[in-house]
Order: C-alpha cells, then sequence, then structure tokens
C-alpha cells in the first residue's frame, strides 16, 4: 500500500522497475494497476511469487487489461538472515539514500523480531518479513522515496486491527509482537478500529519509523499531490493508504522540542562517533559535541541531543546503550524554524535536490548533500561547482 501511493504520487515506474531488475532476484513478477476500493480510487502494487513448480501464486486479485506486469526468474523462496537480505540490497543499482532506507527498515524489523523471540538479530531468519516479496515492497518504497525528493515525514499515528493473525509462528494477538516493539521503542501511537484482522505489519510500521522526521502536521500547509494506495484485504468499507505531499506555509513557526543531554569522560573518538549515528537513526533532530572539564580536572565531552517530545524514549535509551553515561538530563525548549521544502533542480550535469528555506523575508537554498556527491561521482564534478550552479540556478527562478 505504502508503494503504491508512492506510485500515486508520481513516483518514476522506470527508476522502479530498474531498480528490482538489478536486484537479481528470481522468483516474482508483480502489477501496477489502477482500480478502486469501494469506490476510492487509487493504485494496487501487488507481488506474485511464483510456486516451487514454476506457477504464480497469486496471493492478491484484481488483476486487469492495463496493469504493468514485470516478471523476473524463477521460483526460489529461501529463508534469509539481515545479512542475506543486505547483499541482495547491496547488489541492486540504488542511490544511496535508498539504500540506508532499505536497510535501516530491515535492521527495525530484525531488531524487533529478535526482541519477540528471545535471540541475537544475527539469529533472526525473515520468514514473513524476509521474503522475496517485503524485500521488494521495501526496497521499491526506498527507490520511490528517494526519487520523489522526499526529505520529511510526518507520522501521526496508526490505525490497527484487533482479533488474532495466523503467522509462521501460529496464531498471534493483533498487533503482533514485532509491531508492538517498534511502536513502543519509536513511540508510534496505535489506534484500535472495529475491524477484525492485521492493518498493521512490522514491514509497515518499520517504513513509518525509518521515514518519520515529525509527529504532527504542520500548523498551515497546502497540498500539492495525493497518492492513494490500496490494500488487498476486504474489511467491507474502503481499505487505502493516503500519502499527501505537503508545502508548508512560508512563514516562521514556532515548536516545542527537547534538549537532552550528558557528561562524558571516558570515551573514544569513535565510541562517540558510534553514538552520534546511532542517535540521527533513531531520529534525532541535532546531534553535537561540546569540550568540558569535568571534576577531578578530566577533560570530557557533553552530548547534545535535540528531539521531538515523542522520540525522547528512544533516543534515551540510544545514549545509555551506546555512551558511558549513567545519567541523564532533559529540559523542553521552544524553537523558530523557517518553512523548508525540497526542490529540484535541472544542471546540465544533472539533477540535484535542494532545501528551500523560507521565512521572515529571507530566502535560502542548501543542496543535498547525497544528491551533490551521487551527481559528483558520476560526473567528476567537484561538489562546491555543483552546488554554487544548483544555488544560482533557484536565485534566477526568482
Amino acid at each position: 500500500m505504502t508503494v503504491a501511493a508512492l506510485i500515486g504520487l508520481g513516483g518514476s515506474r522506470a527508476k522502479l522497475e530498474a531498480a528490482l531488475k538489478s536486484l537479481a532476484l528470481e522468483g516474482f513478477s508483480y502489477t501496477v494497476c489502477e482500480r478502486d476500493s469501494y469506490g476510492i480510487a487509487g493504485v494496487d502494487f501487488d507481488v506474485h511469487l511464483e510456486s516451487e513448480h514454476g506457477h504464480a501464486d497469486h496471493h492478491h486479485a484484481h488483476e486487469e487489461a492495463h496493469c504493468h506486469d514485470s516478471r523476473h526468474g524463477h521460483a526460489h523462496h529461501a529463508h534469509r538472515n539481515l545479512a542475506d537480505v543486505f547483499a541482495v540490497i547491496d547488489r541492486g543499482a540504488l542511490g544511496g539514500r535508498a539504500r540506508e532506507l532499505a536497510k535501516r527498515t530491515f535492521t527495525l524489523v530484525a531488531e524487533a523480531e529478535a526482541e519477540a523471540h528471545g535471540k541475537p538479530i544475527d539469529q533472526v531468519h525473515f520468514h514473513e518479513v524476509g521474503a522475496i516479496d517485503s524485500i521488494v515492497d521495501i526496497v521499491s518504497a526506498a527507490v520511490l522515496i528517494e526519487d520523489l525528493g522526499i526529505t520529511e515525514c510526518v507520522v501521526t499515528g496508526l490505525t490497527e486491527g484487533q482479533g488474532t493473525v495466523l503467522c509462521q509462528h501460529g496464531e498471534l494477538p493483533v498487533p503482533v509482537p514485532a509491531v508492538l516493539n517498534i511502536a513502543r521503542r519509536f513511540g508510534i501511537t496505535l489506534r484500535t478500529s472495529p475491524d477484525k484482522g492485521e492493518k498493521v505489519t512490522p514491514t509497515g510500521i518499520a517504513l513509518a519509523a525509518a521515514l518519520r522526521t515529525r509527529t504532527e502536521l504542520p500548523a498551515a500547509y497546502t497540498v500539492e499531490r495525493v497518492g492513494v494506495g490500496l490494500g488487498k484485504r476486504d474489511f467491507g468499507h474502503a481499505n487505502f493508504l493516503r500519502a499527501m505531499l505537503l508545502r508548508e506555509e512560508t512563514q516562521t513557526q514556532g515548536e516545542r522540542i527537547f534538549v537532552v543531554e550528558c557528561n562524558v569522560d571516558d570515551s573514544t573518538g569513535e565510541e562517540l562517533g558510534f553514538a552520534m549515528e546511532a542517535l540521527f537513526k533513531a531520529g534525532a533532530k541535532d546531534v553535537h559535541f561540546l569540550p568540558c572539564l569535568m571534576k577531578k580536572n578530566r577533560p570530557g565531552q557533553v552530548i547534545k541531543v535535540i528531539v521531538a517530545e515523542r522520540e525522547l524514549p528512544v533516543i534515551e535509551e540510544t545514549l545509555f546503550r551506546y555512551t558511558s553515561t549513567i545519567g541523564l538530563r532533559r529540559y523542553p525548549v521552544e524553537r523558530s524554524c523557517l518553512a523548508r521544502s525540497t526542490v529540484e533542480v535541472a544542471l546540465p550535469q544533472g539533477t540535484v535536490r535542494v532545501k528551500r528555506c523560507e521565512g521572515n523575508g529571507v530566502v535560502r537554498f542548501y543542496p543535498e548533500y547525497e544528491s551533490v556527491r551521487e551527481l559528483a561521482l558520476a560526473t567528476g564534478e567537484d561538489i562546491r561547482t555543483l552546488s554554487a550552479n544548483a544555488v544560482a540556478a533557484l536565485a534566477k527562478r526568482g
């Protein structure tokens, strides 16, 4: 449903097809259809697996004459651990952001499954999640997110069903353990609907957690595009996921956030660098280290993390896990930010994504590093020249 909604937003089907072919992953085909669910029109992205006898195993209906059908190889449905999944992702011709997002999503699922089953992450073998269809789903979502240039994502919460669901480990209550673990770890709100059955899967909530940068919609915004991804289950009413591309209003916005900090005097530079990476992956808005002189004249570092209130639990868990601190301080602060949006600039060498910041009569442009880096590697141009040309091109637009 996420992939279908992103296609509805205008994600490139050609780039999606090229990325999936590059995985060299056998035993699946997929269709992209336009249909409706109880009168709501949208896109259906459907992955079909081939059985051991070479026949297509169509888990979902709604194939239509105007579907785009792309087939890949022959059946091969081995269980995979996280390293196996990473190997599939690494051999694909994916952009840097897409590769990172796909790996991040699978890592979140693996960590949740490891916790649910009480085993180390390297002993988790993916069944439902690591199967071919989920590799295709997650990689497809990551490719389309990168193609659309999405850098900010609002997830206010997810709506779950009730009852039980039958899976590899037998009959489990809804939400299943992996979903609960991710929801708890990242503070994602779950709303219960009267529908019987699973509406939030481990893959779905892992994507939401990996993408989310905000928990609330802007106070005012303009809707630029809408994408509707249709689900397969019949709940007796329309079953769809709606995604919107928004432009935040161009004025200074006030926001209440938190600063979490601690002091350490016994961590190496490598340990601190690793902790910073983990904090950003956990949802920190910013992380920085300040040198300080601690008791007994010991040089140390103050670790300061800027974070949304909903991300506090996972940020604090990450600080305790990856630093030597034994105590944290947190306090709320008010901040004002320029409204931000991402635009694409066509240069002679290729396309660059640029962050546009505006408010209080100020307009600034900041080329996205990963986008400039990829173009620099592909063309041999230096980063500074590409960045300057992108800003100059945008300035001419006004």
